[in-house]
C-alpha cells in the first residue's frame, strides 16, 4: 500500500493504492485563503538598457510583483518569461497572470489525466504549486515559462538528445531536428559515432567522408539559426566514441580552429564572441566530449594499446597508445576548453534501462542522460528556503515540496508537445524527469559550512540523496494511481537494480554527525523506494539531474547556481530604475551570525569584504572561518579537486548527471587536466569538463566607459598630468639571454634601473638587416621607451604571453619548459627576472623550483618565505593572491557593470566569458554555461 508523508513524518494511507487518485494535504498554504493573499504586491517599471551605448532594449511600465521579489528577479520574469506584443491588451504585465498560466494548466491536466481523488485535491495542488512558486521556493525551466498555457506548442523540456545513423537520409535529418530544437529556444546533444571513419569505405567504393567533416554542416546550421534571434544562443553537444577511428581528429578539431582564431585576431580581425569575423571559424557551436571506456582507462592507467574499430564490423583497424592519445585529449581541453570526458560504462551502470537501448549521449550542458530521441524537462529547488532560524535544514518541508514537484512535473508530460515525432514517443513511453537544485553554495555557507570540506560535502550529500529518494518514491506511488511508465516492464529488474545501488550508496554515506537527521531520513525514503517499486513499479526512468539554473537562478533570487560555490562575496544589485550597486552578498552575516559572531563584529567584517573582496585579514575573523567563505574566483578559490569533490559526492545520488566546469588557473599544466580527468574516472562521476582561464580568445574584456554627460561643464582649472620619461644611467647593470623556442635561437639583453627596475629591453632575433631583426629592433625600443614612461612591467607581460604564434614548443629554459611563441617566452622569461613573486603569482608565472615546492608542499613558497610572512598572508588555498589587508591598494569598482566584472576590478586578472547578445553585459559562469545578470540570458539549458 501506498502511503503520503506529513511534515511531522507521521503517515497516513490514501487512495492511491485504490488507483482513484492521490490525496493532497495542504502544507505551505493555509485553508480558505489564496497564496495571492498572503504577501504584499507593489508596480515597478521594467527598463533595460544596453550599458555600452546606453541604448534601452527593453520597457515595460507597471508590472506587478511581490515587494519581496528583487529588481532582477522581476525583471528577469518580465523580460523573458510575460508573453503578448509590448503595448498591446494581451502583453502580461502581473506575476499573477504568469503563475495562474502555468499552474492552472498542470491542475486542470492533472485533473483530466486522473490524478487526484477529488476536485478538492486538485485545487490544493493548484494553490500549494503557486504558493511555492510565489514564494521563490522553486521554479520549473524556462520552456514551461515560455510556452505552458499560450497558443504555443507545449514545449516544457530544455534537453535533448537525438540520434543519427550512417547514411545520408539520418545526417541531413539530424541538421533538420536540431534547427527545430534551436528555434525553440532550447539545446540538443548526440553521439555521432555511427557514423563511419574516415578511414573506412563506402558501399560504392569510394572514401567515407568521416563524422568530423559533418559536424560543419550542423555547426554552420546552429550559428545561422542563434543569429536568426532565437530565445538564446543555439547549445549543443557532440560525441565520439573514444574507440571511432576518428578520435584523433575530432579531439583536435576546435584546437586548431583556436589556433585560427589566434591567427586572425593578430592580423587585425574580429574575433570576439559575437564579432563579424568569428563566423569564419568552424565548430564553434557546440560543446564536444569523449565518451571513454573503463577498458581505455584502464589502458591509460597502466599504459598499453588501444585498439580503434570499425563502424561497420567493429573490427580494430587501428591500435594507439591509451596514455598518447589521453594526452591529446587533455592538451585540447587545455588550450580550448574541449573536449570534455563523459565515463561511458559508469553512465550505463546506473542506466535503469538498459533492456531498450545504452544510454550514448548527453544535453549540451551533461545533466541529462538518457536514450536516444528523448527529452527531460527541469525543475530546481532553491534550498536556502528551508533553512531554518536556528540553522537547521528543513528536511520534512524539503520532502513534501519535493513530491508535489515531481507529482507536478509527470503532470506536464500528459499535455506537452514536441519538436519530433520520436522524441515524443520516447518521451511519453519514458517519462525522463529532472528535478534538481539551485543555492547550494550559499546553504552550505549559511550553515557555516565550507564548500570544499568533509561537512559541506557531506551536508550536500544527504540532501541530494534525500530529493532523489523522495522523487522515486512519488513516482512509484504515482504508479499505483496512474500506471508506471509503458517501458518499465522490459526494464523492471534493471530499474529496480539501480534503485538498490543508489539505497547501498546511501548506505555508505558516512555523514558527520550534524548531518545524521537529513541521512536518517534519506535512509527512509530509499528504503520506502524498494519496498513501493517493487509492488507499484515506477512512473518515471528518470528522476533527477543537477542542471545550471542559470535564468531560473535569478528568478528565485538565488546567491549560488546549480552545485556551485558562491562566484563571489560582492555581487551587483540591480536597482529601480536600471542603476545598480555593489553589495555584500547577503549570506555573509548569516553565515557570521551562524558562526558566533556579534552585530559589530559582523558589520566590520562585511564592511572589510566590500573593500577587498575576500575575507583574509578581515577583523576579528577568525582564520579557521576562512575557508566558509571561499569562492569560485577571487582571493580564496576553490582548487579544481574541490570542485570534483564535490561532484563525486553528490554523483551517486543523481538518476543523470551534473552540469559543472570545472576551472583552472590560467597556470595550470597539461598534466593537471590529466588528473582531474583521471580522478574523475575513478570517483565515479559520469561527466566532467575543464576550464582553463584566458584559454579562449573569443572571451572579450568589457570596455566601460563612462558617460561624457559626467564630466563637469566649463571647468575652471584644467590640469593636465603629462608622463615623465626616466632614463636610464650611462652605466647600468643588465643581463643577456640566450634562448631557443623550438628549435629557433634568440638573444635578450634587458638593462635595469638603480632599484633593480627594468628599463630597457633589446632582442636579436634573425640576421642583421633582415625584416624580422628589423621588427624586433623597433618592438625594443617601443617596449623600452614604454617602461621609461612609466608603463608597468606587468602589463607588458599581461598583454603579450600567451600569444601563440609559429616557432612554439619546447624551449632550453627549465623554468619555461613551452612557451607559445618568442613573445611568450621573452616577457615570460622578464616577468621572473623583474617582478617580485606576488606580482608573478598575480600572473600564474613561477620558477620550476616554487612550481616544484608547490606539488609537495601545496605552495609556491619556500619555507623560509612562508616563515617570514604575515600570518593573513599566509592562510590561503592557491599562491596566486592580489590583496593587502591594511588597505593600501584598493581596487578600483568604477567601471564594473556585472559581477563579472566586479571580480576583474577586485583582482582577479580575468573572468572568462562572453558579452552578452541581448544587452551587451558581461556574463558570469554557471555550471558549464554562461548567464547574464542583466537580462537573465542562458548559454545553455535552464
Amino acid at each position: 500500500m501506498t502511503a503520503t508523508t506529513t511534515r511531522a513524518g507521521r503517515r497516513k494511507t490514501g487512495d492511491e493504492a485504490t488507483g482513484r487518485g492521490l490525496t493532497i494535504e495542504r502544507v505551505f498554504t493555509t485553508a480558505g485563503v489564496h497564496p495571492y493573499d498572503e504577501v504584499e504586491w507593489d508596480r515597478r517599471d521594467v527598463v533595460q538598457t544596453n550599458w555600452k551605448s546606453g541604448e534601452t532594449v527593453f520597457e515595460q511600465h507597471g508590472v506587478e510583483f511581490p515587494s519581496s521579489w528583487s529588481v532582477n528577479a522581476s525583471t528577469i520574469v518580465t523580460t523573458k518569461y510575460f508573453r503578448g506584443a509590448l503595448g498591446t491588451e494581451q502583453r502580461e504585465s502581473s506575476l499573477k497572470t504568469l503563475i495562474d498560466r502555468v499552474v492552472k494548466s498542470y491542475a486542470k491536466a492533472g485533473s483530466d489525466f486522473g490524478y487526484f481523488a477529488t476536485d478538492a485535491d486538485a485545487e490544493i495542488f493548484e494553490h500549494e504549486l503557486t504558493w511555492m512558486l510565489l514564494n521563490q521556493y522553486f521554479s520549473f525551466n524556462s520552456p514551461v515559462w515560455f510556452n505552458v498555457g499560450t497558443p504555443s506548442p507545449q514545449q516544457v523540456s530544455a534537453c535533448f538528445i537525438l540520434s543519427v545513423d550512417d547514411s545520408m537520409e539520418s545526417i541531413l535529418n539530424w541538421y533538420k531536428e536540431e534547427g527545430f530544437i534551436f528555434k525553440g529556444g532550447s539545446g540538443a546533444g548526440l553521439n555521432l559515432s555511427r557514423i563511419r571513419s574516415s578511414k573506412e569505405l563506402l558501399s560504392s567504393g569510394g572514401t567515407a567522408s568521416g563524422p568530423v567533416s559533418f559536424m560543419r554542416g550542423a555547426d554552420a546550421s546552429a550559428g545561422t539559426i542563434k543569429s536568426g534571434g532565437a530565445t538564446r544562443r543555439a547549445a549543443k553537444m557532440v560525441v565520439l566514441d573514444v574507440d571511432h577511428p576518428d578520435i584523433v581528429e575530432f579531439v583536435e578539431t576546435k584546437a586548431r580552429e583556436e589556433d585560427k582564431i589566434r591567427a586572425l585576431r593578430d592580423a587585425g580581425f574580429d574575433m570576439d564572441l559575437g564579432g563579424r569575423d568569428i563566423v569564419s571559424v568552424q565548430y564553434q557551436n557546440a560543446n564536444n566530449s569523449v565518451r571513454v571506456t573503463d577498458e581505455f582507462m584502464t589502458a591509460v592507467e597502466q599504459g598499453g594499446a588501444f585498439g580503434l574499430r570499425a563502424r561497420h564490423d567493429g573490427s580494430v583497424i587501428e591500435e594507439i597508445d591509451a596514455k598518447g592519445l589521453f594526452r591529446k585529449i587533455a592538451k585540447a581541453a587545455w588550450e580550448c576548453a574541449d573536449p570534455g570526458i563523459q565515463y561511458h560504462d559508469t553512465i550505463n551502470v546506473w542506466h535503469t534501462n538498459p533492456e531498450t537501448g545504452p544510454i550514448t549521449a548527453s544535453n549540451p550542458c551533461s545533466e541529462y542522460m538518457s536514450l536516444d530521441n528523448s527529452s527531460c524537462n527541469l525543475a530546481s529547488l532553491n534550498l536556502l528556503k528551508f533553512l531554518k532560524p536556528d540553522g537547521a535544514f528543513d528536511v520534512e518541508l524539503f520532502v513534501k515540496a519535493v513530491e508535489l514537484i515531481i507529482t507536478a512535473m509527470d503532470i506536464s508530460i500528459c499535455f506537452a508537445d514536441f519538436p519530433t515525432e520520436p522524441i515524443g514517443e520516447t518521451t511519453r513511453n519514458f517519462r525522463q524527469l529532472g528535478i534538481g537544485y539551485a543555492n547550494l553554495g550559499a546553504l552550505l555557507m549559511a550553515m557555516g559550512k565550507g564548500y570544499d570540506t568533509d561537512g559541506g560535502r557531506s551536508t550536500a550529500a544527504a540532501i541530494t540523496s534525500i530529493m532523489t529518494a523522495t522523487s522515486y518514491r512519488r513516482s512509484a506511488e504515482l504508479a499505483a494511481v496512474v500506471g508506471p511508465y509503458n517501458g518499465y516492464a522490459v526494464n523492471a529488474d534493471a530499474h529496480q537494480r539501480v534503485m538498490r545501488k543508489h539505497q547501498a550508496a546511501n548506505d555508505d554515506l558516512r555523514v558527520l554527525a550534524d548531518d545524521r537527521q537529513l541521512h536518517s531520513v534519506a535512509t527512509r525514503e530509499w528504503d520506502l523506494v524498494v519496498s513501493t517499486g517493487a509492488e507499484n513499479g515506477f512512473r518515471n526512468a528518470q528522476a533527477s539531474v543537477l542542471a545550471p539554473t542559470g535564468t531560473i537562478g535569478f528568478m528565485m533570487d538565488c546567491d549560488t547556481t546549480g552545485v556551485e560555490p558562491d562566484f563571489s562575496l560582492v555581487k551587483f544589485k540591480k536597482l529601480v530604475g536600471g542603476s545598480s550597486m555593489q553589495i555584500v552578498n547577503q549570506t555573509i552575516p548569516r553565515a557570521l551570525k551562524r558562526l558566533g559572531y556579534n552585530a559589530d563584529e559582523i558589520e566590520a567584517i562585511v564592511e572589510f569584504i566590500s573593500g577587498h573582496g575576500h575575507v583574509v585579514g578581515a577583523p576579528g575573523l577568525a582564520a579557521e572561518h576562512y575557508e566558509v567563505f571561499d569562492t569560485a574566483m577571487g582571493a580564496r578559490a576553490i582548487k579544481p579537486m574541490g570542485h570534483v569533490r564535490m561532484m563525486a559526492a553528490v554523483q551517486p545520488f543523481l538518476s543523470g548527471a551534473i552540469s559543472k566546469t570545472v576551472n583552472l588557473p590560467e597556470s595550470a599544466t597539461i598534466e593537471e587536466i590529466e588528473d582531474v580527468y583521471l580522478q574523475g574516472w575513478k570517483l565515479g562521476l559520469k561527466a566532467l569538463a575543464v576550464y582553463r582561464d584566458n584559454c579562449k580568445v573569443g572571451q572579450p574584456l568589457s570596455d566601460a566607459k563612462k558617460d561624457t554627460a559626467e564630466k563637469k561643464v566649463e571647468p575652471e582649472i584644467r590640469i593636465e598630468y603629462r608622463p615623465k620619461r626616466q632614463r636610464l644611467p650611462k652605466s647600468r647593470s643588465g643581463r643577456t639571454t640566450s634562448f631557443s623556442v623550438n628549435g629557433a635561437e634568440g638573444y635578450m639583453t634587458s638593462g635595469a634601473y638603480q632599484d633593480g627596475r627594468l628599463g630597457e629591453v633589446f632582442l636579436k632575433l634573425g640576421k642583421q638587416g633582415s625584416t624580422l631583426a628589423g621588427v624586433m629592433d623597433a618592438f625594443s625600443i617601443a617596449v623600452s621607451i614604454g617602461l621609461q614612461y612609466g608603463v608597468p612591467l606587468e602589463s607588458f607581460v599581461q598583454k603579450f604571453t600567451n600569444l601563440k604564434f609559429e616557432p612554439a614548443g619546447m624551449t632550453d629554459d627549465p623554468d619555461i619548459r613551452i612557451a607559445q611563441s618568442f613573445m611568450d617566452y621573452i616577457f615570460r622569461r622578464l616577468a621572473l627576472d623583474y617582478l617580485t613573486f606576488d606580482d608573478r603569482s598575480e600572473l600564474g608565472i613561477y620558477t620550476a623550483a616554487e612550481r616544484a615546492r608547490y606539488v609537495e608542499t601545496g605552495s609556491y613558497l619556500s619555507e623560509e618565505d612562508e616563515a617570514n610572512m604575515p600570518e593573513s598572508e599566509s592562510l590561503r588555498n592557491d599562491a596566486g593572491d592580489n590583496f593587502n589587508v591594511d588597505g593600501a591598494r584598493q581596487p578600483s569598482l568604477l567601471d564594473a557593470h556585472t559581477t563579472a566584472e566586479l571580480m576583474e576590478a577586485l583582482g582577479v586578472a580575468e573572468v572568462d566569458a562572453p558579452l552578452c547578445m541581448t544587452c551587451g553585459t558581461k556574463m558570469r559562469p554557471s555550471g558549464s554555461c554562461y548567464v547574464c545578470e542583466g537580462c537573465g540570458s542562458t548559454s545553455g539549458c535552464s
